[in-house]
């Protein structure tokens, strides 16, 4: 289930492709004999707006639901961190998931919203290569084939997944830069700076509040008192920032006092010449 969004090259080629306006036929529900079932024994890669809805749904910091709900690793491609849901030790299940179902629905991670669709998203700008989605299949689950169905379109709109996809868009973009291929951003410094950012919400509000940070960049006022309180406004500031620091994109400004101020320090040096 977790595994929703793909670009490998066997799944572009060989998967029947869906459009929005495809017919899907699916029923999940405490009706099916399966109900439940899909919850354990699967890997839930969670993307930074869904620990930003589950620790708010469970009305805990970041930092706590990280460590409790969490595990971190590094991505198989990349020594990124990337964050899975921490599933039950005896039983493997969700921790979330009850005999009524799961009790953070409304807060749900996009890879159980988006079940049993999986989407993929070239790069390649060609019209047959546009965002599709396709249908998971898996042995666990009954429910293909039952219900009425509706269309993608339907489908995506009755599990809420526009409000997901809207966030998704600047990680996604972030995700994208070349940039990441380049060793000197993988450092250990700057993947925790990432971590902290995308993840660790809470801890980046600290880190934006209460050190010199707003001293250096130029934010708008009515930003920075919305990103006080607002996480989907920090979140997207996280994601500019670090657009901004790894890979000196311009999506930030710093101050021009603060530009001015580098530029003195750096004549003063050129004027006294090499160290002795």
């Amino acid at each position: 289930m977790a595994e929703t969004e793909r670009n490998e090259p066997g799944i572009l080629q060989d998967i029947p492709r869906l459009g929005l306006d495809d017919r899907l036929v699916f029923q999940c529900g405490p009706s099916m004999d399966c109900f439940n079932r899909c919850c354990r024994d699967v890997s839930i890669l969670l993307t930074p707006y869904d620990v930003l809805r589950l620790k708010r749904a469970l009305g805990i910091n970041s930092s706590e639901f990280l460590e409790k709900h969490t595990i971190t690793m590094e991505s198989h491609d990349r020594q990124i961190p990337v964050v899975f849901l921490r599933m039950n030790s005896e039983s493997q299940s969700c921790p979330f998931v009850t005999a009524q179902g799961c009790s953070v629905y409304g807060s749900r991670p996009w890879a159980c919203r988006m079940y049993p669709l999986g989407m993929a998203e070239p790069e390649a700008p060609d019209w047959a290569k546009r965002r599709f989605y396709f249908v998971v299949h898996e042995e666990v689950c009954h429910g293909h084939g039952a219900g009425n169905g509706c269309s993608v379109r339907e489908f995506l709109d009755s599990q809420g997944v526009e409000p997901y996809d809207l966030m998704q868009t600047s990680f996604r973009r972030l995700m994208s830069n070349p940039g990441w291929s380049n060793p000197e951003n993988l450092t250990e410094q700057k993947m925790s700076m990432y971590f902290m950012a995308c993840y660790d919400l809470d801890r980046f509000r600290r880190f934006v509040f209460d050190t010199r940070f707003l001293e250096f960049f130029d934010v708008d006022e009515a930003r920075v008192e919305a990103m006080r309180t607002d996480d989907e406004e920090l979140l997207e500031f996280a994601y500019a920032w670090l657009a901004f620091t790894l890979f000196h994109e311009k999506s930030m400004k710093v101050k021009r006092e603060v530009m001015q101020a580098r530029v003195e320090t750096a004549e003063a040096a050129n004027l006294a010449g090499p160290p002795e």
